[in-house]
């Protein structure tokens, strides 16, 4: 894809297209281009330093190809660049210090590569951590954890050591006593008592004043989580930000937690989600590698985790505030004023929700399984581009728990029937939980209503889908706000690829970027044909078994026209 306007090109997305040879110098004659991104392909060769020239640069993501040679130092010109993105290659020699003077520089990944030499901890690289550097065994430097050659071994890190409980002015005084001073020590208070009057009534006036409610003003001083390339807030920021976390800002609930609307300092809205989890000592490592996969998986159809907050009581993860809110909200709750997606939209989310799911299983490593693909999860930007929130908090939430657990926690309609069955979930679960979000996309309904299409083939979306569309009366599995302003043909395909994605057995489904190229115009109808031949309609079964712990959590959206992050699934 390629985006361009009289200035020249601004976006040049060839990722996974099968590319080969070289990259040519002449692309640095894109002065204007802001997103270059090459990722999952087969280009040999060295990174041209033409590429420095591009000023206008905003990520760079030539990850997963076959470049080799050295980074090149002109890299460190694009004073613009947010993302860099060179993991998975063959790229040798040492990191350019060069890189370390681009400010802005957010995210920064150079693992599986063949580098060597020192690690810079100076400037934007001050950020970053281990994770950025992984699999170059030549690597050495504090970050990494290896001396350079010549330099002495590190020394072991001390003990962590909890602070000791404050104690009070006069559980101090108390211990500082002794008998041999116990005369001198009472004149002396005593004198000190006429003088100290008007503090004490200061200090009881203040003890008698409500206090500001918050819980752990000392988060700032907590030493145990430092991600490098996310921003940490404080809890008393969130607190300001969100009014003290008000009901009035609550903008969804899940089995996550709570997500609030919030204002920063400097203006910003953000969506705020508290977790519900307790702390415990012996997940903080993996809960800080998670945070930190979750922060790595930047996509234009992605929900971008821009910061946290953690405390001895509380954990707290902020992302960008969606003002247009979910794909839910947008069918099913409008309030006045907003207008129904159209089918021009509606297919346009349907591409974007799906390259943000290849996204997640295809090209981040480890993949990142969503567990709970639906519309109430799948927001809309300023432009009504598809971004997939939640992705990775399933994850994040069973740090505390090695073993498998066999309770499925799921929102009814949505779940795949090997997930309900085994407690397990796969990449194919995401893709039978897409299917589902197209069927909500085209008819507008939920995925289980016991009222709507209770009498019309049942309450479950597929089931009710799949009998209309065996009696081809398409017509009335439209969404009526549309009012016949869609493709018959288009909406047919769309059911189709669908139905592909819910088919009972997970091998039989397609991967999320086979269905990336179905839905660009390639192979539906060939797929279409053998699914056929199989079996003309496949219905699923829903019965739960009786041995399993369910927990059903309906797909509810009132109220919440900005955001809906919600559970675990």
């Amino acid at each position: 894809m390629a985006t361009c306007c009289r200035v020249g090109c601004q976006i040049l997305d060839l990722g996974n297209a099968g590319l080969s040879g070289t990259l040519v110098p002449q692309l640095g004659v894109l002065t204007k281009l802001q997103y270059l991104v090459l990722y999952s392909n087969n280009i040999t060769g060295q990174i041209p330093k033409e590429l420095g020239n591009i000023s206008a640069l905003v990520s760079l993501d030539l990850y997963q190809n076959n470049f080799t040679g050295p980074i090149p130092d002109s890299l460190g010109q694009l004073s613009n660049l947010r993302f860099l993105r060179l993991n998975n290659n063959s790229l040798t020699g040492s990191i350019p210090a060069s890189l370390t003077a681009i400010q802005g520089l957010q995210v920064l990944d150079l693992s599986y590569n063949k580098l060597s030499g020192p690690v810079p901890t100076y400037g934007s690289f001050s950020l970053f951590t281990p994770i950025s550097f992984l699999g170059n065994d030549g690597l050495c430097g504090s970050v990494v954890g290896k001396p350079c050659p010549g330099e002495p071994p590190f020394p072991p890190p001390p003990p962590f050591t909890p602070p000791p409980p404050q104690s009070t002015y006069w559980q101090s005084a108390k211990g500082q006593q002794t008998s041999t001073g116990a005369i001198a020590g009472g004149v002396a208070a005593g004198a000190a008592l006429l003088f100290s009057i008007p503090a004490i009534a200061y200090a009881w006036w203040r003890r008698r004043r409500p206090l500001d409610a918050f819980f752990d003003v000392a988060a700032e001083e907590d030493p145990e989580m430092q991600l490098g390339q996310l921003r940490r807030h404080s809890l008393r920021e969130l607190q300001v930000a969100t009014d003290d976390f008000s009901d009035r800002n609550i903008l969804g609930r899940g089995g996550f937690g709570m997500v609030y609307k919030g204002r920063l300092a400097d203006g910003t809205l953000v969506a705020i989600k508290r977790l519900k989890e307790q702390r415990s000592p012996r997940g903080e490592l993996q809960f800080q590698n998670e945070v930190e996969m979750i922060s790595m998986a930047v996509h234009r159809n992605l929900l971008r985790l821009r910061g946290y907050c953690t405390s001895s009581t509380e954990r707290l993860l902020v992302y960008p505030y969606m003002g247009n809110g979910s794909v839910a909200s947008r069918l099913r709750e409008r309030v006045d004023g907003e207008r129904p997606l159209s089918w021009q939209t509606r297919k346009k989310i349907a591409l974007g929700a799906a390259r943000g799911l290849s996204y997640l299983h295809d090209h981040c490593d480890p993949k990142i399984i969503h567990r709970d693909v639906k519309a109430a999860n799948i927001l809309l930007d300023e432009e009504f581009e598809a971004v997939m929130g939640d992705f990775g908090l399933a994850k994040l939430m069973d740090y505390k728990d090695a073993h498998v657990t066999t309770a499925v926690v799921g929102t009814i309609g949505h779940i795949a029937p090997e997930y309900l069955s085994t407690g397990k979930s796969s990449e194919k679960t995401d893709v039978f939980g897409y299917g589902i979000f197209l069927l909500e996309l085209v008819t507008g309904r939920r995925a289980f209503d016991l009222s709507g299409m209770a009498n019309a083939g049942g309450a479950m979306l597929l089931d009710w889908v799949t009998n209309l569309l065996g009696e081809h009366k398409i017509y009335i599995l439209v969404d009526p706000d549309l009012e016949k302003n869609y493709d018959e043909e288009e909406v047919e395909e769309l059911i189709q690829v669908a139905l592909l994605c819910t088919q009972g057995s997970p091998v039989d489904r397609p991967k999320m970027g086979d269905v990336v190229h179905i839905l660009e115009g390639d192979g539906l109808a060939e797929r279409w044909e053998e699914w056929q031949k199989v079996e003309v309609i496949r219905k699923q079964d829903y019965d739960m078994p009786t041995r399993q712990t369910s927990q059903w959590i309906l797909d509810s959206t009132e109220n919440l026209h900005a955001v809906e992050l919600s559970g675990p699934r």
